[in-house]
């Protein structure tokens, strides 16, 4: 993707029945660290003592020192790495979460977002609840908390009960990891084993890292208890129509990840070959923005045909940009992380492919940049409709007073990117990539129809303030 103004809220991993689980979850949460890494954490259990360690960083930052995950001995660990989309990057948000309730101890990892957060949070307020984050997330443990249930599998099947929303969940108590995915299946959770140990991970990428197997996906609506006793499921929330988010495909999970039953690889070229159908154009070469349009660029080429070139290279070691947004040093966040390759790109017709396109503006840097290293011409392809619409569950994505296909015209945008061409894969072509036919995708952000009510706008002022 050309712009870094959309992140994924986080990835989530667990294992169960392993005497290395926190080491195992290090490598795990790495692996997922494009789904957050402005924080990270992992919290273990050893015979009912609980140990968590989580701080500021990427994962290698927050367990720089080797005797830190020493520290974290015990059979049970389940790990963090987050992008806030509500809360504060701050501190008090770093996930795992551990609570004491009833003398015993619970721990949570969430990936997704609720869109009744603030009617819970009022609600848990009034009967005398005190909140010490900003993130919904601290909503499931108050509801577990205050559960008049008895057992506390049943709690939990409440709290989750009453939730709304996007959720994938990991929680950890003293001697059983249990996993939560709310019924539409909006954001991906798998099931996995290595040797005798039971694995849960937002992508199958973290279990290829340790050399788990894949067995299947938590169910929509499903909550999973591992224990000493095994598997078991319940099913405590009304069964939904599936909605899973289908800019997973397109953008945030790792294209050697198996989610929602398909691998993203595959489903990334075919969305290539359909966009090239839709909107071929004569070209010498097409390139593809590093590192996620990658996959969707060699469909394109295999499709129309033309040659495929290395184009732009990426910088991966820029992390967070270090410019002062008052320097005025212009376009220089654009080259820090990508330099073309002049020797590919002077004096082509060139046919540059991305996932998408949010406000435009890294976007038309881009293009600048392109034109400056000598193309001939430059047409844009985009495997993916406009975005139009804000994301209520789970995506960091801007207003739709800052999404410029929301605010212009195809024409117009192409205009304003100073590009000969600008083609949109369409909304029929992009939901007809998958070959399961029995899941249903939220395409909410390009089409503006939302799978469930969604907050009003002032409740939307409020949650991203919370």
């Amino acid at each position: 993707m050309l712009e870094s103004v959309i992140n994924d809220k986080c990835g989530v991993f667990g294992i169960y029945g392993h005497p290395r689980a926190a080491e195992l979850t290090y490598f795990g949460l790495y692996s997922l660290q494009h789904r957050g890494h402005e924080s990270a954490g992992i919290v273990s259990s050893d015979n009912g003592q609980i140990h968590l360690h989580k701080g500021m960083g990427e994962v290698p930052q927050v367990f720089s020192d080797p005797s830190t995950i020493k520290k974290l001995a015990g059979r049970l660990a389940i790990g963090h790495t987050r992008y806030s989309t509500t809360g504060a990057s701050s501190l008090i948000n770093i996930q795992p979460f551990l609570i004491t309730n009833r003398s015993r101890y619970l721990a949570i990892g969430h990936n997704g977002n609720l869109t009744n957060s603030l009617e819970l949070r009022t609600r848990l307020e009034d009967k005398g609840s005190i909140f010490q984050t900003t993130s919904d997330t601290e909503i499931f443990l108050h509801l577990i908390a205050t559960s008049s249930k008895k057992s506390r599998i049943e709690r939990i099947c409440s709290a989750f009960a009453a939730a709304k929303g996007a959720f994938s969940v990991l929680l950890l108590t003293e001697d059983s990891i249990i996993a939560v995915r709310d019924p539409h299946g909006f954001r991906p959770l798998a099931l996995g084993k290595f040797r005798k140990s039971w694995i849960v991970a937002s992508e199958t990428c973290a279990f290829d890292i340790i050399g788990a197997k894949y067995v299947r996906d938590v169910e929509p609506g499903e909550v999973l208890e591992i224990s000493e006793k095994g598997l078991k499921s319940y099913f405590p929330m009304k069964t939904a129509k599936s909605a899973s988010c289908i800019f997973e495909y397109i953008y945030f999970s790792r294209p050697d990840s198996k989610i929602f039953g398909e691998n993203v690889d595959k489903v990334r070229r075919r969305l290539g070959r359909l966009l090239a159908r839709e909107h071929p154009v004569e070209a010498d070469i097409v390139i593809g923005i590093p590192d996620s349009a990658n996959t969707a660029t060699l469909g394109f080429s295999e499709e129309s045909k033309i040659p495929f070139e290395i184009g732009l290279i990426r910088n991966h070691y820029v992390g967070r940009t270090f410019i002062d947004p008052e320097q005025k040093i212009r376009d220089l966040d654009v080259k820090v992380k990508f330099n073309p390759v002049k020797g590919v790109i002077n004096n082509r017709r060139i046919v540059v492919v991305d996932d998408s396109i949010v406000r435009g503006t890294t976007a038309k840097k881009l293009v600048k940049m392109i034109r400056e290293a000598g193309a001939r011409e430059v047409h844009f392809r985009i495997s993916s409709p406009p975005i139009i619409s804000p994301c209520f569950f789970g995506i960091d994505m801007p207003t739709k007073k800052e999404l410029i296909a929301a605010n212009m015209s195809v024409q117009k945008i192409e205009k304003h990117l100073g590009v000969d061409s600008l083609r949109y894969l369409s909304l029929k072509g992009m939901l007809s990539m998958s070959c399961l036919p029995d899941i249903n995708f939220c395409s909410s952000c390009f089409s503006g129809k939302y799978p469930i009510r969604i907050p009003s706008i002032n409740a939307k002022n409020r949650l991203s303030k919370i």
